[in-house]
């Protein structure tokens, strides 16, 4: 058996029960300090390190009577951040305890102050918890240099499962909620850039019974932010040409497709710091203020995919339109600017065949008046 000293997201409780598969009460847990060092946080980052630091004192957990699988556990976890395990002597209810714990010479880590558990808890801790159970589910199964390569999306999709929590102003005229589901299990036949998962099921019916076991597979995307950038005072607005792959698969004659500025919402961002970044990466462009269209899904029935669409108020004269996009990402794009008439006309005719953009398209044409009255 052996025990361990964690300081940092370890803390958290639910994240240590998710990492561990074992509930807080299977767990002996303690508080313990470790003297001679200090907690800091990490420039761009959003866990901390801990260094030496004579007279400091750092707060943290102690774990007792770990078994070789846990440890196996959570080195498969702290991989992902390059950690390794060191011996220390802690400071455990007045008794010195020799245990270890997971640190980190990376030189790359640039310390930023003191760290906050609570802080991190507020910002991260939902988050956080919901991408360790995806990244513990490929324990035994994947390689840690596997599961490191799909951890942006991974966090992302986490991401999107705590925003799901956060907020839902949706109108359920029945009541029923996901506690009405039972008997789930989950198959994941394919994870990568994205995640595909086989359900079995049984949910309430509307009289009362519960249904029988049914199958379902599910896409599993990302939140994605959808903003249209409109120019009141020239009274037009900017949309962009891209390769989609979707329109292509289906056997589309026309794969590039006439879209507004798009993106994923990434693990910490918020979707208006999403909206303002996918418009400087994809068109160059500075937006001004943001107004919500919509927060929907995309498709309930085969994919968690969810759009938070909006208008940006932006400057769009003639010589702002180009090729723009990542490198990193293979983008291509090309932007275009069309009168408000010619939207318009556009949706009118069944030209627009991207729904996002039509669905802005008629949020613009009931404010239209009231954001040229105020530009």
């Amino acid at each position: 058996m052996k025990n361990l000293f964690v300081y940092g997201t370890l803390r958290h409780v639910p994240l240590l029960e998710a990492v561990l598969g074992k509930t807080a009460e299977a767990l002996k847990l303690a508080p313990a300090r470790l003297k001679d060092h200090a907690v800091h946080a990490v420039q761009g980052q959003d866990f901390p390190i801990i260094k030496d630091a004579p007279g400091e004192v750092a707060e943290g957990l102690w774990i007792g009577a770990l078994t070789e699988a846990d440890v196996a556990r959570l080195e498969f976890y702290e991989g992902g951040f390059d950690y390794d395990l060191e011996p220390v002597t802690v400071d455990l209810d007045g008794t010195a305890q020799t245990t270890e714990v997971f640190k980190s010479e990376d030189a790359g880590w640039v310390p930023d102050g003191p760290w906050s558990l609570s802080a991190w808890q507020e910002r991260y801790g939902v988050a956080a918890v919901f991408g360790a159970i995806e990244e513990m589910s490929y324990f035994g199964t994947r390689s840690r240099e596997d599961v490191d390569r799909m951890l942006p999306m991974i966090r992302a999709r986490a991401t999107s499962k705590a925003q799901a929590q956060a907020r839902n102003l949706a109108v359920s005229p029945s009541g029923m909620t996901r506690d009405d589901v039972s008997d789930v299990t989950l198959n994941r036949p394919y994870a990568k850039y994205f995640t595909l998962d086989e359900l079995t099921l049984s949910f309430r019916r509307y009289d009362g019974a519960q249904s029988e076991m049914v199958e379902r597979a599910v896409f599993v995307a990302t939140d994605a932010v959808i903003v249209l950038p409109y120019d009141p005072v020239r009274d037009r607005v900017m949309l962009i040409e891209q390769f989609r792959p979707g329109p292509y698969v289906r056997g589309d004659a026309l794969p590039w497709q006439l879209e507004p500025i798009a993106g994923r919402i990434d693990a910490g961002e918020t979707a208006e710091n999403t909206a303002r970044r996918e418009a400087e990466e994809e068109a160059g462009l500075t937006l001004g203020a943001l107004h919500e269209v919509a927060n929907c899904y995309a498709s309930p029935g085969c994919t968690t995919e969810f759009y938070n669409i909006f208008v940006g108020l932006a400057d769009l004269p003639d010589d702002v339109i180009g090729v723009s996009g990542l490198d990193q990402e293979a983008e291509d794009i090309c932007s275009y600017l069309f009168s408000y008439d010619r939207l318009m006309e556009m949706v009118d005719q069944m030209q627009a065949v991207n729904a996002p953009l039509v669905l802005a398209a008629l949020w613009l044409a009931r404010h239209r008046d009231r954001l040229r009255r105020t530009a």
